[in-house]
């Protein structure tokens, strides 16, 4: 009762709610990238065991973001916050060329799954300013990103990484 309350709420005032799940592997940046766009500054963050959630308020949408924890061993909790996604956030370490395949895996994985099927995908490559990160190019080729049929999915350029893919992620939604 409260949720349709809710919802009614804002369809009158206008204001759009959107679930974002943002996932990726461990030392990837979710937590940093997620405080980035909710505080708009770097904060230092300690890994994440188990989940961090906040709303983000961004151009007259509340995106309520869940950040969990990329250890091995928490990757097969994953699954239990997939329902209701509509976005899915995946945070890629650009500078960490060893683990590309480990992450297309874990990528490929989550997108087999029907829960997450009409999700729209936003792939982060993050830490692109260090000198040895993998362009977004690389990034595309490597998580096998062209292969991807029926999915909307961007690889925003570096810049102001988070904003932009806020812009994209809201600009995907609104037109469902």
């Amino acid at each position: 009762m409260g949720l349709t309350i809710s919802n009614l709420f804002s369809r009158l005032f206008g204001k759009k709610q959107m679930r974002i799940l943002m996932v990726g592997l461990d030392a990837a940046g979710k937590t940093t990238i997620l405080y980035k766009l909710k505080l708009g500054e770097i904060v230092t963050t300690i890994p994440t065991i188990g989940f961090n959630v906040e709303t983000v308020e961004y151009k007259n949408i509340s995106f309520t973001v869940w950040d969990v924890g990329g250890q091995d061993k928490i990757r097969p909790l994953w699954r239990h916050y997939f329902q209701n996604t509509q976005g899915l956030i995946f945070v890629v370490d650009s500078n960490d060329r060893e683990r590309a395949l480990e992450a297309r895996e874990e990528l490929t994985k989550m997108l087999q799954e029907d829960e997450l099927r009409d999700a729209v995908l936003l792939i982060f490559a993050n830490k692109q300013d260090l000198p040895n990160a993998m362009t977004v190019a690389e990034i595309t080729e490597k998580l096998g990103l062209n292969q991807l049929r029926a999915r909307t999915v961007t690889v925003p350029p570096q810049g102001d990484v988070p904003y932009e893919g806020l812009d994209w992620l809201s600009n995907e939604l609104s037109k469902r």
